[in-house]
């Protein structure tokens, strides 16, 4: 019997259904972070904040075509220090045991175009906890403070950076090798063809280039 796939929401996210489903399909030793620790994460990093300012969340993968938050102003940004790749092995979510896929994460150096999603200070704690309980939970993600380029000058921005501590850090892995994967994995929240895609479409939306990924949209099959 076919599993339903699962679908990262709002709803979802604020009353932990996201999450529990995630737990209940992932593979045997899978080591999640807890509520408290995710929430202390960013009580954390929001400590350096002003509280009355409003603040930013950079999205480069998914949070750019579902960011799942509301926001006052979105516009295109560009991180300096780091880059986008595919760099984290999936036996969850959009890839399994038996075939892994890959997901994007920014790794050091170079730059990385994406989307800037500015959160009013009001709301920013309530708005903030739903992507931190999205990219923190497997522990795969790091947050941390980055500095965006934008039209109207630069913006102090919170975003998620891999951990390459984390078991199932890839590295820098061949462009035939991620291409392989992209084409051919997939689970519970879709198909990796189908993230690469929805990613490539919000840069080009935005009006910006990737020429890693579109060097790899030009190698899978």
């Amino acid at each position: 019997m076919t599993e339903e796939p699962i679908t990262v929401t709002r709803e979802g996210l604020r009353d932990g259904s996201l999450m529990a489903a995630a737990r209940l399909r992932a593979p045997p030793g899978t080591a999640f972070i807890d509520d408290a620790t995710i929430q202390a994460d960013l009580d954390a990093t929001l400590a350096s904040h002003d509280p009355n300012a409003d603040v930013w969340l950079f999205g480069y993968g998914s949070l750019m075509w579902n960011p799942a938050i509301e926001f006052a102003e979105r516009r295109p940004g560009k991180v300096l220090g780091w880059h986008r790749r595919y760099c984290l092995w999936l036996h969850m979510g959009r890839g399994t045991p038996e075939n892994p896929g890959l997901m994007l994460a920014l790794d050091r150096g170079g730059s990385c175009h994406g989307a800037l999603f500015r959160i009013q200070a009001a709301r920013a704690r309530d708005e903030l906890l739903l992507p931190w309980r999205r990219e923190l939970f497997t522990g795969a993600y790091r947050s941390r403070w980055v500095m965006a380029e934008t039209e109207d000058g630069p913006v102090r921005a919170a975003t998620f950076v891999v951990n390459r501590a984390y078991p199932r850090y890839a590295g820098r892995l061949p462009d035939e090798e991620i291409a392989r994967r992209v084409a051919t994995a997939s689970g519970p929240l879709g198909s990796n063809r189908s993230y690469f895609e929805q990613t490539l479409e919000s840069l080009q939306q935005l009006g910006r280039r990737d020429r890693t990924m579109e060097r790899l949209h030009a190698l899978i099959p």
